[in-house]
């Protein structure tokens, strides 16, 4: 990237975001994208992991997070502008093929993300909506978070906190569940502490149920997107950011914990939508069809509200580096009347479509898990960033510091660092299938890259040509 990211320069007022996200709406932002984006579509799979102590994983997933919100909020409040990772990896490595790899990283992580909740949503609609075509659900769903997105970053946060709300009910449902079953004595406290992982070591199941957890906890990241459209960021960002992890991370262990304690572990790991499982239990004094059909409107909403950060991700990284000159400058227009960057929306919405597709044509040939497959491929790339994030947060020490700049604790940053490192690595030997996947996607950005540094070059030539003929100009006056 050049200095132009480095200096936080916009080249024309047109160009510029709106300040409009406060530290409450951010907090909530954080909060509805983390949760959202896994307790409703993978608890199942990792109860499948590692047993009744599945809640450990989340646990574990969430701290390991958490500190690596902390690199995040501290290089924030030093840099905050939209270009987020991409940025802090230029200013500590400057080399500009590890800033376009960890840009196209994030892009393709947000991406495949996108597209395994996607088709979460889609499980859960046809929970309620007997014969609905799944793929037609996908497609829908995706379409119609772009036009969310399309009216304009305030309308897109607030309908963030609308949601946030409505899919916070929807675990207060099940921790209520959870409640009424143990006053009632039908508890089983040592499911908690129970292993099931047939032939596999512990701590490598538990390793794994980690992974799959972790893939709950992301999203958090995508909040530095909108840095350069928060208001009084030094502030509020930190704040913000961590809070809302944590928030989301204590919710997510109370409701796993209640989960073990209701349903059998079997059969939570069997299901589509594991936390339907909780509903059906009939614990609640309400008719099972009638609350099966709320809840499974609430993790909709749920899967929405994730859904709907990573669509706003997209668009603002490539409306970054559109306007770095890394991608097609068409990428970085902006719409006249609703001043959102409505190209890079489109394509966005194109490229989850097609993963989509994809997916949909594999899980017919080879009976592919889809859901799964994509939440492997969106951690493998985030993983690599968060790890470079980690390193750029120390390396840059010292850098840039003023006396509201958030200082993350050193030693925590090193256990985060490592413990990104093990999961990586564990989740591409367990499914080197994944590593297909991030090819692909990395092959697409290779193109934008190539198209723009191939046709982009005249217009980049005719721009400077301009500016020294202005400044001759100026200097004969």
């Amino acid at each position: 990237m050049s200095s132009t990211a480095a200096d936080g320069h916009v080249d024309a007022p047109s160009s510029e975001l709106k300040r409009s996200i406060t530290g409450r709406l951010l907090f909530f932002y954080v909060l509805g994208d983390v949760l959202g984006s896994g307790i409703y579509v993978l608890i199942g799979a990792v109860a499948g992991e590692v047993g009744g102590a599945f809640w450990l994983a989340f646990a574990i997933g969430v701290t390991v997070a958490t500190i690596t919100g902390l690199a995040y909020a501290e290089l924030v409040t030093k840099y905050p502008q939209a270009a987020g990772a991409a940025l802090y990896v230029n200013r500590a490595f400057r080399s500009p093929i590890l800033t376009f790899l960890v840009t196209i990283s994030m892009l393709s992580g947000s991406f495949a993300a996108a597209a395994s909740l996607a088709n979460g949503f889609a499980q859960y609609f046809g929970s309620i909506v007997e014969y609905s075509p799944a793929l037609l659900v996908t497609i829908a769903f995706v379409v119609l978070l772009a036009l969310v997105n399309f009216l304009g970053i305030t309308e897109s946060v607030v309908a963030n906190l609308i949601m946030t709300i409505i899919e916070v009910s929807g675990l207060v449902i099940v921790v209520v569940i959870g409640i009424i079953h143990v006053s009632q004595g039908g508890a089983d406290f040592g499911v908690l502490v129970q292993f099931d992982t047939g032939e596999t070591f512990p701590i490598f199941a538990l390793v794994a149920g980690v992974a799959l957890a972790f893939f709950a906890m992301t999203g958090f990241e995508n909040a530095a997107n909108v840095a350069e459209e928060t208001v009084d960021p030094a502030r509020t960002f930190p704040r913000a950011l961590v809070g809302g992890m944590v928030a989301a991370g204590f919710i997510y262990v109370l409701v796993a914990i209640c989960a073990a304690l209701v349903v059998p572990v079997d059969m939570l790991a069997e299901s589509d939508a594991a936390l339907l499982e909780v509903v059906r239990a009939g614990i609640l004094p309400i008719s099972v069809g009638v609350m099966v059909v709320i809840f499974a409107i609430i993790a909709m909403v749920a899967i929405t509200n994730t859904t709907l950060v990573a669509v706003v991700t997209q668009s603002r990284i490539l409306y970054g580096m559109a306007r770095e000159d890394i991608v097609p400058s068409v990428f970085g227009r902006i719409h006249r009347t609703r001043r959102s960057p409505w190209v890079a929306l489109l394509f966005a919405a194109v490229i989850v479509v097609a993963l989509l597709v994809v997916g949909s044509l594999l899980n017919d040939a080879i009976g592919i898990d889809v859901v799964t497959t994509l939440a492997n491929v969106t951690v493998v790339f985030l993983l690599f960033i968060y790890g470079l994030v980690i390193v750029s947060a120390l390396k840059l020490r010292r850098s840039d510091e003023r006396g509201d700049t958030f200082r993350a604790n050193t030693v925590l940053l090193y256990v985060g660092l490592l413990g990104n490192a093990v999961l990586l690595g564990y989740v591409i030997v367990d499914d080197p299938s994944s590593l297909l996947w991030v090819a692909g996607l990395l092959a697409v950005g290779l193109v934008l890259y190539l198209a723009e540094h191939f046709f982009g070059r005249k217009r980049r030539e005719a721009r400077g040509a301009g500016t020294r003929s202005a400044d001759h100009t100026r200097g004969k006056d």
